[in-house]
């Protein structure tokens, strides 16, 4: 594999953020994609995007073979949320390894949980999506959403060979669509796509990121914070 860029790395911090002011859309209200329920929150932030990202997955579904759909399992997290999850890495990090450095533990812990001052989930930039037939059932796809990961081998890194030739075709398509949208990967996680936060530009060569700390308009019409 290519060497991997971590959310963690300096360099994605030092991008800087023009915040377009973009709100947040709820999905569901779209009747476009199957929205799975199993990180659903009472609010339903899961379930939002700033408009241009869903802008993004509506053109990207209709690349999709017609027997196929989206399945969005998470789009914004709150930003309580994502620090509760990336300090929950750390320590957990911390038990296995107590000789690491902090700085170390941050940048392992960013390998799958995103420093909250980054993290394209809160910006409302990022989308974890899986493929589903019309009838929603999921494909094969290497691991389930949200899998751990396990070294720079293990199933959930997108371009992981340890998975079986359906898997990997079916990821093909996944990718295929969503690159011709203009949303990029977070190699680690093949189900983590994203558009116009830090990571985006990072990869992408763009100037700044679009979507940042002051945030859009939010779930009630409110100001969401959005790092």
């Amino acid at each position: 594999m290519s060497e991997i860029v971590l959310l963690s790395d300096p360099r994605i911090l030092e991008l800087r953020v023009e915040e377009c002011g973009e709100p947040l859309v709820d999905l569901r209200e779209m009747g476009v994609f199957r929205i799975d329920m199993r990180l659903a929150d009472p609010a339903g932030a899961f379930a939002h995007l700033r408009s241009s990202v869903a802008s993004k997955l509506v053109a990207a579904q209709t690349l999709l073979p017609r027997e196929l759909r989206f399945l969005v399992v998470e789009g914004y997290r709150p930003p309580v949320l994502q620090e509760q999850y990336f300090s929950e890495s750390v320590e957990e990090l911390r038990g296995l390894h107590p000789d690491w450095s902090a700085e170390r533990l941050r940048c392992e812990a960013g390998r799958y949980i995103s420093p909250p001052e980054v993290a394209p989930h809160v910006a409302g930039a990022a989308v974890d999506v899986t493929l589903c037939t019309d009838a929603g059932i999921e494909l094969m796809m290497g691991t389930e959403v949200n899998a751990t990961p396990t070294g720079p081998d293990g199933a959930c890194y997108t371009a992981s060979p340890d998975i079986s030739q359906e898997a990997r075709d079916n990821r093909r398509t996944l990718i295929g669509a969503l690159t011709a949208v203009g949303l990029v990967n977070y190699p680690t996680e093949w189900w983590h796509w994203s558009y116009g936060d830090r990571y985006w530009a990072f990869v992408t060569g763009a100037p700044s990121a679009m979507y940042g700390a002051s945030g859009g308009s939010g779930l009630n019409g409110t100001s969401v914070p959005a790092g």
